[in-house]
């Protein structure tokens, strides 16, 4: 199937309860984003998403992206529907005003990477990229670098990369070995000359956009070892004149394309800088603290992969719901009618679809919840900011497996036809397994929780959360109990706990939090769809928050003895006798 039908119901509903985007809309800062706006632009682009991007998303996969001559190209199509998306200026929503953006809510920047990706998940990588690419010259670069590069980035005339990984530093940045050694006389003075090469970049070569722009990380003569030596580097494909076109080539190529399991179209590229000793970047921010500007760009990326379980989810679902709706097989059990029936009578089809479901828009509510918080530290609000960080991991690595949970149900609705590649259900499985890897596996968002977020402020951070989720949930006996464990297991991380016990519990903490606070944001929702006018949305949510509730709260609670287990069992095995 491959029809999209956008859900800007869900959406709007998660946008406007979990975001909390009319009160967004009160500060000056954000005052564009009116009702009808909001409505306009969720409308807008789940319309363009299903009628550009969605039709190509099985295309991309059987014909995935190819390199030839050194030239990366694109599925048929491609080309055509990335125009329209820069002509139609959906790459500037949340960007800064000062360079051609619209400066409105990340929330609806949010929104617009939600449908893309859920019409076409391995297209909606190029446009993810260079949105972090933007963020990162906006919060790092120099006045002359916003002005070189972030109109064009914004306008999504050039798009953007991040290159970390390397063949023998991939999550551990600190063992890179690229090097950015400073231009001392000639046209290039005060840039640098970047050699080294970088694997698993994402859309780091194609023909679709003017230029590429790369963020690449690098060390310089005499830099300290490990992290603290890290600088990053601005490294156009082609030269950009001080008038903002482009010129020459610079000294930079794909050398392959890595062979994927999913996400054929989106091409994954091995880079080589400086093959010629001509490779020229330009330092971002100051020497050694690349790290820490490059991760304004993975804390969005972390976002926006978190969002990637929604899209693959709600592709999933969509298309799980149309074949059980049009798939008619067996009498339903113990009806006198013996006529077969669409298998969506079935109880069992109808617990899966029920699942996925009230999974689906449960992620869906923790994404907007994040990136509320996230526009709220935008407008000062530093206890917002905070939450949004403890908040980060738990979308990403929460949405993440969890997209991979409701696609892999998609496949079991369709039954044998779901694992023949024709019908596409298994493209979904296929395409969702990439989210929980990159951007920081999810063992890694886990272990951020619980060594570096869980800190914050002493633990008061994660405890005001957990807090707020009891007092507010005070009718749902499971969502309190759940909110009171979180906070139990977290203060005894803190204070009782070993490194190696925090980090043995971390992703079964990691996931009781993260469904905590989904199941906050659904009762939010349930409430506020009942208080409204719109009976069949209000009959939905009772289900799918209901289902929630009182099915997915309490798988989370068994969670708990995993939690505190401790490491002892994990280190009783030798590493020898484990492997043997």
């Amino acid at each position: 199937m491959t029809v999209y039908s956008p859900p800007t119901r869900d959406q709007l509903l998660a946008i406007k309860v979990c975001a909390g985007i009319e009160e967004l809309a009160q500060n000056e800062r954000f005052a564009a984003a009116e009702p009808d706006m909001v409505e306009a632009i969720v409308e807008g682009i789940g319309g363009f998403a299903a009628g550009e991007w969605a039709p190509l998303n099985r295309i991309g996969d059987t014909q995935g992206a190819k390199l030839e001559n050194g030239v990366v190209r694109l599925p048929d199509g491609f080309a055509a529907a990335y125009r329209a998306y820069v002509e139609q200026g959906w790459n500037a929503i949340s960007a800064p005003a000062a360079f051609g953006g619209q400066g409105l809510p990340s929330t609806l920047g949010c929104n617009v990477l939600e449908n893309l990706g859920t019409a076409n998940l391995a297209f909606n990588l190029l446009p993810m990229l260079s949105i972090g690419a933007i963020e990162a010259l906006e919060h790092h670069g120099s006045d002359a670098q916003k002005a070189l590069y972030l109109p064009k980035l914004v306008s999504g005339e050039w798009s953007g990369t991040m290159n970390l990984t390397e063949p023998q530093a991939g999550s551990d940045v600190g063992a890179l070995r690229s090097t950015a050694v400073p231009i001392e006389s000639g046209e290039h003075a005060g840039k640098y000359r970047i050699n080294g090469q970088k694997i698993y970049i994402t859309w780091g070569e194609h023909d679709l956009s003017g230029n590429i722009i790369h963020l690449v990380l690098a060390r310089t003569p005499g830099a300290p070892e490990g992290t603290r030596g890290i600088s990053l580097f601005v490294v156009p494909k082609y030269h950009v004149a001080a008038d903002g076109s482009p010129g020459l080539h610079n000294d930079l190529r794909c050398v392959s394309l890595e062979h994927k399991l999913g996400i054929n179209a989106s091409p994954t590229c091995v880079m080589s800088y400086g093959d010629n000793g001509a490779c020229i970047g330009e330092l971002v921010g100051t020497e050694n603290r690349g790290l820490a500007a490059m991760f304004t760009m993975m804390n969005s990326a972390r976002i926006n992969v978190g969002s990637q379980g929604v899209q693959i989810a709600e592709r999933a679902l969509q298309q799980a719901m149309y074949y059980a709706t049009d798939r008619v097989q067996s009498a339903r059990a113990g009806s006198p009618d013996r006529s077969p029936v669409a298998i969506i009578e079935h109880p069992d089809v109808r617990r899966m679809l029920i699942r996925m479901k009230s999974l689906t828009e449960a992620m869906r509510a923790l994404l907007y919840y994040t990136t509320g918080q996230v526009d709220r530290g935008t407008l000062g609000d530093d206890g917002a900011a905070r939450r949004a960080e403890v908040l980060v991991p738990m979308i990403k690595a929460w949405g993440t497996d969890t997209g991979i949970e409701v696609a892999s149900i998609g496949v079991q609705v369709h039954g044998g036809m779901g694992f023949i590649e024709e019908t596409g259900a298994a493209q979904h499985y296929r395409d969702a397994r990439i989210a929980p890897i990159y951007e920081g596996t999810n063992g890694i968002q886990a272990a951020d929780l619980v060594t570096r977020k869980l800190g914050f402020e002493n633990g008061a951070v994660f405890a005001r959360l957990m807090a707020d989720i009891a007092a507010d949930a005070a009718d749902e006996p499971a969502l309190t109990a759940l909110a009171a464990d979180c906070a139990a297991i977290g203060t005894w991380m803190q204070n009782d706990a070993s490194i190696d016990d925090r980090l043995a519990g971390s992703v079964p903490f990691c996931t009781m939090c993260a469904v905590a606070v989904a199941g906050w944001q659904m009762l939010r929702q349930k409430r506020a769809a009942e208080a409204g006018a719109a009976p069949a949305l209000a009959a939905s949510k009772r289900v799918t928050a209901r289902y929630f509730l009182d099915h997915i709260i309490p798988e989370a609670q068994g969670l708990k003895a995993a939690a505190i287990a401790g490491a002892s069992v994990l280190y009783e095995l030798a590493a020898a006798d484990l492997a043997g």
